[in-house]
């Protein structure tokens, strides 16, 4: 791994972590997805709230590794405010960009590049891509 790449990971994992984006229960959404990996322990909530097709708000609550909690934290900013279909898109290109090795010249979120480096760790892959997983899996069945 790049030592670029190396200070991204540390840099956006640590970020997440540390100060999640959107880290509240929301109990009373209207949609709770459950990301939960048996293997290791780590389980989040995700809360949703659904309008017109467009994510109109979107939290998390959970515990996991720096990884998965960081990644669900990227994932819920992400996502924020996008559209079924846009929404869609990010998350495929998220899951693209863990299993696939990105040619130079590939444009890639930031905050999704400092993920791809766990294709170097590859039993962190569920925990980066766990939320993600289920988040793509809900906006599937939506529609």
């Amino acid at each position: 791994m790049n030592d670029k790449l190396k200070q991204l990971y540390k840099d956006v994992i640590l970020k997440h972590n540390n100060e999640p984006y959107h880290y509240a229960k929301k109990e009373s959404a209207k949609h709770v997805l459950e990301a939960y990996n048996p293997l290791c322990g780590d389980k989040f909530k995700v809360f949703l709230e659904m309008e017109e097709g467009k994510i109109q708000s979107i939290h998390f609550h959970g515990y996991g590794c720096a990884i998965s909690k960081a990644s669900t934290s990227v994932m819920v900013k992400a996502l924020e405010n996008q559209d079924i279909e846009a929404a869609q898109s990010l998350c495929k290109e998220f899951l693209f960009s863990l299993q696939h090795k990105m040619k130079e010249g590939d444009a890639l979120r930031e905050d999704f590049e400092a993920f791809a480096a766990a294709k170097e760790f590859p039993g962190r892959m569920k925990c980066a891509s766990l939320s993600w997983d289920e988040m793509i899996g809900f906006l599937n069945e939506f529609k």
